[in-house]
């Protein structure tokens, strides 16, 4: 398929792969992270360069983290994962993801974050995810509620974007 999803279509799950990330995967990594929608909802700068996300990814060799993608018709089009903490709050870890421009609304972000809830719940035993949102990215809110998460408090001036500080919502979900 050479084209996206019309714009109100769901991606069968079938259709979708996910998977750890790979090294040789910084490339489209970082032009995914690079897509103005995707930067919008993250705390990421633009314009990533491929080593900086080569380097990244190199990073991520931790038995106690998760980092996949989601692979549409040979195309990564979405990525996340966790970060497990250590110590005293090894039972949590903080959750980031984000879903190419051209597939959000589709169904590819649920696909996604129940991958990584199965992976926290059934393979690390976490007992608390934590993220945060920012406050004006209803979509993400709602996904993010409707797999169990809440909204724990306000980080008010939370980060910088677009030349204005936005705020974000601290969001928690226990184990079921």
């Amino acid at each position: 398929m050479d084209t996206p999803p019309t714009q109100n279509s769901k991606i069968d799950a079938r259709d979708l792969t996910i998977r750890s990330v790979r090294p040789a995967d910084f490339e489209e990594i970082a032009a995914l992270a690079s897509l103005p929608g995707y930067r919008w909802g993250t705390l990421r700068l633009p314009y990533p360069s491929p080593e900086e996300t080569r380097k990244w990814i190199e990073s991520k060799t931790s038995v106690a983290d998760a980092s996949l993608v989601v692979v549409y018709d040979g195309k990564i089009v979405g990525n996340g994962g966790f970060g497990r903490y250590q110590g005293r709050r090894a039972h949590a870890a903080m959750l980031g993801m984000g879903i190419h421009d051209d597939y959000r609304g589709r169904g590819v972000g649920s696909h996604l974050l129940r991958e990584i809830l199965v992976l926290a719940d059934d393979w690390h035993d976490l007992k608390r995810v934590e993220l945060t949102v920012y406050t004006d990215n209803a979509p993400a809110i709602a996904l993010y509620e409707r797999n169990g998460f809440v909204i724990e408090g306000t980080h008010k001036a939370f980060a910088y974007r677009e030349g204005a500080f936005v705020d974000a919502y601290a969001m928690a979900r226990l184990k079921p």
